[in-house]
């Protein structure tokens, strides 16, 4: 049985923005789109490791900053002509506050 651990409140990360967490498994961006889903990746994109935390959201989708590879929030997958895939993390949203499992998280969202 997966435990889960409180990272935040919905409503510290922006609607169409991110925030970061830091984990074992290094560091995930965790995303809020414009309706509210949220999504969890792994924080680099695998092109020429840009900080997808600091793309731009849109839809389920964040294009990352250094060369505009697009990647599908829920499934990691470059899309369009790119190929690649980063990884993506299991989160649940209960009441307004977000939770990653237990095993993941290091360090509190910043």
């Amino acid at each position: 049985m997966t435990e889960w651990i409180e990272i935040g409140s919905i409503d510290a990360i922006p609607r169409r923005g991110s925030r970061c967490v830091n984990t074992p498994a290094g560091r995930i961006a965790v995303f809020r789109t414009q309706d509210d889903q949220i999504f969890a990746i792994e924080n680099r994109c695998p092109h020429k490791q840009g900080p997808l935390s600091e793309g731009i959201v849109h839809g389920a989708s964040v294009t990352c900053p250094l060369h505009n590879w697009v990647f599908d929030l829920a499934t990691g997958q470059a899309l369009g002509a790119d190929e690649g895939k980063v990884r993506t993390y299991p989160i649940d949203v209960v009441e307004g506050r977000i939770f990653m499992a237990a095993e993941l998280v290091m360090v509190a969202a910043e």
